[in-house]
Parts: structure tokens; sequence; C-alpha cells
């Protein structure tokens, strides 16, 4: 069963993490998908959950409250998720598409700019050589991505602890997590111990890719933190694609090292 719910006391990103961890954790909830704007959750349970316990969970995560929204809200929400794959319009699909593609342009952004740096390396070399241009693409990547964690690191922590394996247990590891994306990032960069470089990226990057796997396969609705708060990204099969890339591109370079 679904309940939709309003929620008070949230004022960014960050605050939707702590809520929709706070009510994940209540036993009995399948699912939970909080928003921002609007301030409302919409929880997925196996059986009822008083408003009351639901409203203990966030009020121990910070300044929040919740209230049960009338059935008229909840019957609209419900119905235009439920909808979500039939056409408005005609046009409906379209609009979903250019959506999509809105959603992930600072993805793209960053992988061109990446690519558009690895190319003008080798062109000023005057040579194409791939490992070197590999430690170029995922050194650019970790600083890139360690540097947007950085602008909000409280807010990352929060997110990310909705979902990796290591951060859902010891929430500090999301404040350690970009600090050790910049480490390697430097290391890709200055060719520095290729071989334990590439090591603790394969490590790292795995674990996080677990978290990631779970999240996808389950449906749920959260924010991915892979460039920190400051983009709503959602979880998906890119964010899956984006780790596994790095796991693999570690694993050829340990390859061609020895």
């Amino acid at each position: 069963m679904k309940h939709s719910y309003k929620i008070t006391g949230m004022h960014c990103e960050a605050c939707v993490g702590k809520v929709q961890k706070a009510i994940v954790q209540i036993p009995d909830v399948e699912n939970v998908v909080v928003t921002l704007n609007p301030q409302q959750a919409v929880v997925t349970m196996r059986k009822h959950i008083e408003t009351k316990k639901l409203n203990e969970a966030i009020k121990s995560a910070g300044k929040y409250s919740l209230e049960e929204m009338h059935e008229s809200h909840s019957v609209i929400h419900t119905e235009i998720h439920s909808d979500s794959n039939k056409p408005l319009n005609p046009f409906a699909a379209v609009e979903e598409e250019k959506s999509k593609l809105t959603t992930f342009t600072p993805l793209i952004v960053i992988f061109i700019y990446l690519m558009g740096f690895v190319i003008l390396s080798a062109v000023n070399k005057g040579e194409f050589k791939l490992m070197h241009e590999m430690n170029n693409f995922m050194g650019g990547f970790f600083i890139i991505f360690s540097f947007f964690k950085f602008l909000n690191l409280s807010g990352f922590a929060d997110a990310y602890s909705t979902y990796d394996v290591i951060a859902k247990k010891w929430r500090g590891y999301g404040f350690i997590y970009p600090f050790i994306e910049l480490g390697l990032g430097v290391s890709y960069l200055f060719h520095t111990f290729p071989q334990t470089t590439n090591i603790i990226t394969l490590l790292v990057m795995s674990i996080s890719s677990i978290g990631v796997i779970q999240s996808v396969l389950k449906k749920n609705k959260i924010q991915c933190a892979c460039l920190g708060t400051v983009f709503n990204l959602p979880m998906t099969t890119i964010t899956i694609i984006e780790d596994l890339l790095m796991v693999i591109m570690a694993v050829v370079m340990l390859i061609f090292l020895n």
C-alpha cells in the first residue's frame, strides 16, 4: 500500500537524504520517495504504519514533521505515477526523452570535457598511448567528481549513506570518500604508484557499485550522489555504468602493467 505525506522543515537535498534514510529504516517500509519541491514523501509499506511512528523517525533525523495528505492529493499523485508509461498527449514521449536528456546533461558535459582533455593531451604530445590516455581520463574523472562532492561535503555524506553499503553503517565514510577520489585523481595524473592506485580503484569502485546495483534493482527512487548534491541526479543504470567503467579500466591497466 502507498501513502502520501506532506513534510515540513526540509531546506535542501541533504534534508531529503536524512528524511528518506530515517523512513526507509522503519520496519515494514518497502520503498520511499522524498521530494524537496513539493516537500512530500510517498511511502510504500507492507502493512499500515501509524503517522506518529513516521513522525518520530524523521524527528530523530532533524527538525522535520509530516502529516498524511488528503486522499484527493494521494489519488492524483498515484495516477500520475501509475500512468507514467502512458502518453498524456501526442508529445508526451518526446517531452519525457527531453526531460531525461536534461537530467543527465551534467554527466554528458563532464564526459565531453574529459574526452576533450584526453584528445588535446595526445595532440600536444604528438602521439597516442592508450595506457597514458586512460591515466589522464581516470585522473580527470576522479578530480572532477570529487570537486562536486566537496561543494557540500555534509550533504554528500547524507545522500551517500542512503545506498552505499559502507556509508549506510558508518556515515563517516561519506566524508572520507571524496578525499579518496581526489587522491586517486592526483595519482593517475602524475602516474605515481600505478599498481597500488589501480588496486585501490578496483576495490573502492567495486564496493561502491554494489550499493548502486542494489538500489537500481530495487527500483529505489533516490538521489545519486556521484556529483554530490549540486545536481539532483536519479539513481539509474547510467550510475552503474559509470562505476563499472572505472572498475574495468583499472583491471585493464593492472593487466598491462604486468
